[in-house]
């Protein structure tokens, strides 16, 4: 199992909420978020309840005020654990909703979407085995999302904006 810790300070300081799991709602406990602790394991941290809003892939470490997680402010409201399952990756994605258009297969890290697959959406997915991280931007920059197991027939069910796709990165334990 994981731990994280939720600071209401940065540094590490002020009124702590610590958790092992999901947590849909931590404004019921903390008035805001201005540092983190992962102790163990890897977490997805969201800016508003129920796992809404702009997330952020954190993974053992100190993060002691927001930029650190390349947040835009102090509001972290919801978590989310990751388990890692050891074993092979696999994921379908899919040009158009619902499972339409031209289907492309994915077992380990795509860098830049647009140039392995000549596409710059993807508006649905399947994912069959381990959790992923799909970024707005190629090379993993801008704007994350979890993609765990399930299907997923529009962008919208992993929590995009939009259906742009810049990466894709498998969550490994490192």
């Amino acid at each position: 199992m994981g731990k994280i810790i939720f600071y209401e300070d940065k540094n590490f300081s002020g009124r702590q909420v610590e958790c092992s799991s999901d947590c849909s709602d931590l404004m019921c406990l903390l008035s805001c978020c201005s540092s983190v602790r992962v102790e163990s394991g890897c977490f997805m941290i969201y800016e508003e309840p129920n796992y809404a809003g702009n997330q952020y892939y954190l993974r053992r470490g100190e993060y002691p005020d927001f930029h650190h997680w390349m947040g835009i402010g102090d509001s972290v409201s919801s978590c989310r654990f990751i388990l890692m399952e050891p074993g092979s990756f696999n994921m379908r994605l899919y040009e158009r909703i619902e499972f339409g258009g031209q289907m492309m297969d994915l077992v380990d890290d795509c860098p830049c979407v647009r140039d392995r697959f000549h596409v710059n959406d993807i508006f649905s997915c399947n994912v069959t085995k381990g959790n992923w991280l799909f970024y707005e931007q190629p090379h993993y920059r801008g704007r994350m999302y979890l993609v765990r197991p399930g299907e997923y027939q529009r962008f919208s069910e992993w929590g995009g904006r939009n259906a742009r796709v810049g990466s894709i990165r498998r969550i490994v334990d490192v």
